[in-house]
């Protein structure tokens, strides 16, 4: 042992070891293979454990000292923790404890981030009853202990003192169930956890584990001449592990810590250093992410087959119950019966799918054909060199039982992407953005499954009228393609649409489609953002909006399909993006779209005639609820109102104002729809510069997100506004009588309100919009039309609001859209004399926004 202090040893050895993983990360840019590289760190460390063993242990204690965990394994990561076992017996513990005392100081004075536990054999029998504390001390790996102490740790968690392999087993399966569902039972998340999320790195090493207890095999290879693992499949499990722990070491190293989550933060970064050249239709961020993806995805492939197998081992193979001549069950698993299934026959892997389909009480499917089915993949052939045969069974499936759980199992299974080659190249493809949550397949997956749930004939309260549109479809497998190719060109280059919309019209005909059911699916998939961008982007109470929009649509036919597309798509691109809001949206323009071609698209409703309509119905809305001078009370709303909202709008807003005197505020809110938070607001009010900035900053403080506003000028100078919003914290119902009580004092008082400063949320700082102003003249010339598109965040409208106040701007409409991290919003304006804005208003209200927008906290 050296003469030197323990602070001076400690400053050395930490030097060192920072010398060699600069070292080892020059090692990695340089493309070395970095399972090699967490077992050199490991060896590193090992040296200077059992240096500072030396200085502090005396030769002669009782002491045996392991490394477990991930140490244990040889395996450590830039970041990784150093988890210690030092086996002693009690009257050694009592012995030594200011010696360990000082070995654990040494180590983390050296920066070592060491987690130790001191126990006896019995100890450790004892501990290991919780199975956490089991698995790691599974791996444990002597760094300074006799065969003896190694034979006795090794005997004290031996499967007759705790863990047989079956408990093991069925404890380390149900593990891995919660750990995955912490994670929405998917990979494919915008930030996935490289060690933890499924189809991560710990799903390998509870492979490894299970292998261990159950074979007391060291490692899946050894598993290999045992049958139980094939030669294949352990290949790909060893590859899969490479490309996962690639990414690990790069992430601690981008990092710099223990970071296990691939977070927006250092997505780019990472990408940077391993190399990824991107471009305009493909990010390098998103082609690691997609190598990322599809790595977890044949993990997760492999896992469930390995798993299905270990359950064999322990608990037996079961009888198999013959299904018909071609496949069998074998304890709820669907196997094939021919031990050479497929043999290279694709009709056969359809009728696998047939036959798993029409059996809804099977578990899944069997590994030994699961397997089978993996090795027959690359004899597969795509739609467009198979037999006129092949194809119509494809199309079978289609339209047998299940038909969206058939398309999930042939896109797991791989069978998808080999049967449609355009579908393999969006299989894992990421979109670097806040608005698709979920990569190209898996969000494709999301709208079938959508699409499946309307089929059901049940209502949903959040789709409101999709279960009364299904029915009305001709055929529902064309509404299925077009779910299947909406997106499928996305990342080529070009308009998504118009490639998605050639590889579904080249589909339909290979599979003998008739021409107008070819064309109805090639013009979905064309057409599959028309309505939604119909809907939140225009203003669908304007007859000429909807008339425009139903000369493309042209018949109610394509209207019902449009429609059921549309409301799966919004839903299946983030579980955030569907509210309330957007379903009243969607079907009040299903229904404005359906009356306008019933009329026939030769007669448009002229504005007056609408009004007039819409009048009377209010008025008999009116009459039942007993309210006298209808027509008095109706005098005081604009002619616009009439226009641009539905009668029972109307007809709230009216029962609002009912009793309450001319000039007094009316303050009014309501839900959307029963259990849902989506709100409603109405103000009636005389008038005031900074009125609609004042109420825009309240809703906001309120934490009420706006999804649309619209502020109509009233007779004898007073407002409509009504405003659309969303609690931003969905976890509070909010207060209707407190935003009521909140609206009416600040409508009442002063408007001096100021927005409120927030941070920016993390996420958005990784994505930036540049700022585009635009101005327009209205249609109808007495308002200006501006548009806003910018970074969305927390209180932005606020902001706006704040600054047309200051620059005396009238509000008069206005149009809210966010598509993940960006703001796309509409705004109708004019100067406070009610007059368009002239060159030097613009300029100035231009200059005022983009300072507000980049000047944001």
């Amino acid at each position: 042992m050296d003469d030197i202090d323990d602070a001076a040893w400690a400053a050395k050895a930490s030097a060192a070891l920072a010398a060699h993983d600069a070292h080892l990360a020059q090692r990695f840019d340089a493309g070395d293979d970095p399972v090699r590289l967490t077992m050199a760190r490991a060896v590193a460390v090992d040296n200077w454990v059992r240096q500072a063993w030396a200085r502090c242990i005396p030769t002669d204690a009782s002491l045996a000292l392991f490394a477990v965990g991930g140490y244990g394994r040889g395996e450590l990561f830039p970041h990784s923790d150093i988890d210690l076992l030092v086996l002693a017996e009690p009257d050694a513990q009592a012995g030594q404890q200011e010696a360990l005392a000082r070995l654990f100081a040494l180590l983390w004075d050296a920066r070592l981030p060491v987690g130790h536990a001191v126990r006896s054999l019995s100890e450790c029998t004892t501990a290991a009853a919780d199975v956490t504390v089991m698995t790691a001390l599974l791996e444990s790996r002597p760094l300074l202990a006799s065969a003896s102490e190694i034979a006795r740790l090794n005997d004290a968690i031996a499967p007759h003192r705790v863990w047989p392999p079956r408990e093991f087993f069925a404890a380390k399966r149900e593990e891995q169930v919660r750990r995955h569902a912490r994670f929405g039972d998917t990979s494919d998340n915008l930030e996935p956890n490289l060690k933890d999320g499924p189809g991560g790195l710990r799903d390998l090493q509870t492979l490894r584990w299970m292998a261990l207890r159950i074979f007391g095999a060291h490692g899946l290879e050894a598993l290999v001449p045992l049958g139980h693992i094939g030669i294949d499949e352990q290949a790909s499990l060893e590859r899969e592990a490479r490309v996962l722990s690639k990414l690990r070491f790069g992430l601690h190293l981008v990092a710099g810590k223990a970071e296990e989550r691939l977070r927006f933060d250092y997505q780019q970064s990472l990408a940077a250093r391993l190399g990824h050249k991107g471009d305009d239709d493909n990010l390098a961020v998103e082609q690691m992410m997609q190598q990322f993806y599809r790595s977890a995805a044949v993990v997760q492939r492999i896992n469930d087959r390995l798993l299905q197998r270990f359950e064999e081992q322990i608990e037996g193979e079961g009888e198999t119950a013959a299904i018909d001549a071609e496949f069998a069950s074998r304890r709820g698993y669907l196997l094939a019966r021919d031990a050479f299934w497929p043999g290279g026959d694709a009709e056969r892997v359809f009728a696998l799918f047939a036959a798993w389909a029409e059996r809804g009480e099977l578990r899944g499917l069997h590994s030994a054909t699961a397997r089978a089915l993996a090795e027959s993949l690359h004899a597969l052939p795509s739609y467009e060199t198979a037999s006129p045969a092949l194809r119509e069974s494809f199309m079978a499936l289609l339209r047998g039982p299940m038909p969206v759980r058939t398309l999930e199992r042939m896109a797991k299974m791989g069978v998808l992407a080999r049967w449609i080659p355009a579908f393999a190249r969006v299989s894992g493809r990421m979109q670097f953005d806040l608005f698709h949550v979920y990569t190209v397949d898996q969000h494709t997956l999301a709208v079938l499954r959508n699409l499946e749930a309307f089929a059901s004939g049940k209502p949903d309260e959040r789709f409101s009228i999709a279960h009364e549109v299904w029915p009305r479809l001709r055929k529902p497998e064309l509404l299925l393609l077009a779910g299947l190719f909406h997106d499928i060109a996305k990342g080529r280059g070009g308009d998504h649409s118009e490639l998605g919309a050639v590889d579904a019209r080249a589909f339909c005909e290979a599979h003998g489609l008739r021409d107008a059911d070819t064309a109805l699916v090639e013009w979905l998939v064309l057409k599959h953002l028309l309505m939604s961008i119909t809907a939140q982007k225009q203003d669908i109470s304007d007859p000429d909006v909807i008339h425009r929009f139903a000369e493309q649509v042209a018949d109610r036919e394509r209207l019902d399909y449009l429609y059921l597309l549309t409301c799966a798509d919004i839903a299946g691109t983030s579980p955030k993006l569907w509210n309330a809001w957007k379903d009243r949206l969607l079907s009040d323009l299903h229904a404005a779209t359906r009356f306008a071609l019933r009329r026939g698209l030769e007669h448009p409703v002229a504005a007056a005639e609408r009004i007039a309509e819409n009048r009377q119905a209010v008025q008999a809305i009116l009459a039942d609820d007993g309210i006298d001078d209808v027509d008095a009370l109706l005098a005081r709303m604009p002619d616009a109102t009439f226009l641009r909202a539905r009668p029972d709008q109307v007809a709230w807003q009216a029962n609002a104002m009912h009793g309450a005197a001319p000039g007094v505020p009316v303050v009014r809110v309501r839900r959307l729809a029963t259990g849902d938070d989506a709100l409603e607001v109405f103000i009636h009010s005389p008038d005031r510069d900074g009125l609609f900035a004042a109420i825009v900053i309240t809703l906001d403080r309120l934490g009420l997100a706006i999804q649309h506003a619209r502020a109509l000028d009233g007779p004898d100078g007073t407002i409509f506004d009504l405003f659309q919003v969303l609690p931003v914290d969905t976890r509070q119902r909010p207060d209707l009588s407190a935003i009521e009580r909140k609206l009416s004092t600040v409508v009442a008082g002063s408007l001096d309100v100021r927005p409120a400063r927030r941070a920016q949320p993390r996420h958005l700082r990784h994505f930036r919009t540049p700022v585009q102003i635009g101005f327009s003249p209205a249609a109808d010339g007495l308002r200006t039309v501006m548009s806003l598109v910018c970074t969305d965040r927390p209180g932005l409208l606020a902001d706006m609001a704040d600054v047309l106040r200051q620059q005396r701007v009238r509000v008069h409409d206005a149009r809210i859209a966010t598509f993940g991290a960006r703001a796309e919003d509409v705004f109708r304006i004019s100067d406070r004399h009610d007059a368009p804005l002239d060159d030097t208003q613009l300029q100035a209200l231009r200059d005022a926004l983009q300072a507000g927008i980049e000047g944001e906290p």
